[in-house]
């Protein structure tokens, strides 16, 4: 079942199974060393699949950096679910909460290169040239307010 929470309604089981897909996929499975808990956690919408058993099948937060900028990040589906199109059902859960708390602001996100086509083929369109963020390589990209797919 999807689900949208700020972090003050999150049980202790949903932030735990949330954080076990985070690090399970972006410190262990893709071997980077960071800090996977952050600021942003405790004012973002963190979104998630659960399943009856209480794992996390796929997650995503929402949030506004400090300068205003509308994004999101930690997009990950699990990958014993991976081929199941949950991140574009993800993806279209992502883009009703910022329509929902946000409407018509512009989205700008730091995708992880592998994933640029994914977020294209949604309409958002690469700004700048790729970068490494956190050991990985990483290309910044929005999605504007006028396009259909906010």
């Amino acid at each position: 079942m999807w689900q949208i929470k700020p972090m003050h309604d999150l049980t202790p089981e949903e932030f735990y199974a949330v954080m076990k897909l985070r690090v399970d996929t972006f410190v262990v499975e893709q071997k980077r060393i960071y800090p996977e808990i952050d600021d942003h956690d405790r004012h973002a919408y963190h979104i998630f699949n659960q399943g009856a058993d209480g794992t996390v099948s796929a997650y995503a937060r929402v949030f506004v950096e400090a300068d205003g900028t509308l994004t999101f990040g930690r997009v990950v589906v699990a990958a014993a679910h991976r081929g199941e199109h949950l991140g574009a059902a993800l993806l279209d859960q992502i883009l009703a909460c910022c329509q929902a708390h946000w409407p018509g602001q512009k989205i700008v996100i730091e995708a992880q290169q592998q994933v640029v086509g994914f977020y294209a083929r949604r309409g958002f369109e690469a700004v700048g040239a790729p970068f490494i963020f956190n050991s990985t390589p990483h290309v910044r990209m929005q999605l504007n307010s006028n396009q259909k797919n906010v």
